[in-house]
């Protein structure tokens, strides 16, 4: 599935988009393979039963992965890099919780082509990750 590339001039301070990732057990361990991050607070029940969260959680980089599939694929969508993201994370994400990852443009800075984001990820409707993005965008070729 292609989406097509949005540029730089089509957007707008306000504009908005979000995906919704269902983590499982299945996510988790891919992205413990992936990353090579294997603390046991992500993979080990038992060792996570000893913790403040009770039970394994997911990767904080793993709903941060999240906000990245937005940007790639919704808003600003293919062709869109990332410059930089801050993120402050405020809650565990457990097996089985529905993070919804929501992008949202903030400032646009023409002279560079670049998109400054509010980014957020939720799960039940409270945030779980904060933090700001910015992309450079790709201009509109010119005719």
């Amino acid at each position: 599935m292609t989406k097509t590339i949005t540029y730089f001039e089509d957007l707008a301070v306000g504009q908005e988009a979000s995906l919704s990732n269902t983590v499982t057990e299945a996510a988790i361990t891919a992205f413990a393979d992936i990353s090579g991050d294997r603390n046991p607070v992500h993979v080990d029940a038992a060792y996570a039963a000893t913790t403040l969260f009770k039970e394994r959680i997911a990767h904080g980089m793993l709903s941060a992965a999240y906000i990245s599939a937005v940007f790639g694929m919704k808003l600003p969508g293919p062709g869109a890099i990332y410059v930089s993201q801050t993120l402050a994370f405020k809650g565990p994400v457990k097996i089985g919780d529905t993070v919804v990852a929501t992008v949202k443009i903030i400032e646009l800075l023409p002279e560079k082509k670049r998109a400054r984001f509010e980014t957020v990820c939720t799960v039940d409707g409270k945030a779980v990750l904060t933090g700001e993005a910015q992309l450079m965008v790709p201009g509109r070729p010119e005719a």
